[in-house]
């Protein structure tokens, strides 16, 4: 037995931190923070609705990474998560919903269906974050995928999206940001003005020199928030931009206020938070 456990603790060690690494944990160091986002999604549903909200449902929810998060903040709440990706939903369940606890745990409904087409019991909230609404190209598309979200709210219920910008954002570039254990690429690789239509990919490199390259890919619409305000308004919404305001260095701190102009920056995210 010894023998055999240093022989696979001898093959370890000549892996590169890229090939020991999971992809997932490292896009949720680097990209994700659950943590603000509820908190942003939390406190304006309850400022906006004189009420604390008890039903989420997060479309494209990938991990269950958010969903996870909301169960944490009460006990009364329930999430509803919906992905069209088996493997990743599979993920979750290993590494997210097993450390919650028991009742955190059956406060989750993880469904495996298409976002556009799924029917469910009606929430106040429902999400659709990390720009993963973007893979509707289409307009149509988009406004049925809309208005299918209007259908699943309650009365008052509230659709929150992000959107990012800037010139930038039309640009072909990459971006590199360093975290505790990795470097993040985002590589805006391919873009067309004709279309609309974006190819990018997320890379991570490693304190070793590995690279794990095209982790995740996208091919997305790069929609503007005219363009989807006018989309959730013809849905039935009343869309409220919520823009990232600034430190003293000029950097976004993280706190969204209600914007009906903006700033002309290079890059920004914002919040669309649209009404029902």
């Amino acid at each position: 037995m010894a023998s055999n456990n240093k022989k696979k603790s001898n093959s370890n060690s000549k892996k590169s931190m890229a090939e020991m690494a999971d992809k997932h944990i490292c896009y949720e160091e680097s990209v994700q923070c659950v943590e603000s986002e509820i908190d942003f999604v939390d406190a304006t549903f309850t400022k906006l609705r004189k009420r604390q909200a008890k039903t989420l449902r997060e479309d494209f929810c990938g991990t269950t990474n958010t969903s996870c998060e909301w169960i944490k903040r009460r006990k009364t709440n329930t999430a509803i998560s919906v992905d069209l990706d088996k493997e990743v939903l599979a993920w979750g369940k290993k590494n997210k919903i097993s450390k919650l606890t028991p009742d955190q745990a059956k406060r989750i409904n993880i469904i495996n269906d298409n976002v556009l087409t799924i029917k469910t019991k009606p929430v106040e909230i429902i999400l659709a974050m990390n720009f993963s609404y973007w893979l509707l190209k289409e307009r149509q598309l988009t406004i049925k995928y809309f208005k299918s979200i209007y259908k699943s709210l309650v009365k008052d219920g509230i659709f929150f999206l992000d959107a990012y910008g800037g010139y930038e954002a039309f640009q072909e570039m990459k971006e590199k940001t360093k975290n505790s254990h990795c470097t993040y690429i985002w590589d805006q690789h391919k873009y067309s003005p004709v279309t609309g239509i974006a190819k990018n990919y997320i890379h991570f490199k490693f304190k070793d020199g590995s690279k794990m390259m095209k982790a995740f890919e996208y091919e997305w619409r790069v929609w503007t928030l005219p363009e989807l305000t006018d989309m959730l308004t013809e849905a039935g919404f009343k869309p409220t931009i919520y823009w990232e305001q600034a430190d003293e260095d000029g950097e976004g701190n993280g706190v969204f206020i209600p914007e009906t102009k903006g700033e002309a920056d290079a890059g920004w995210i914002a919040y669309l938070v649209a009404e029902k």
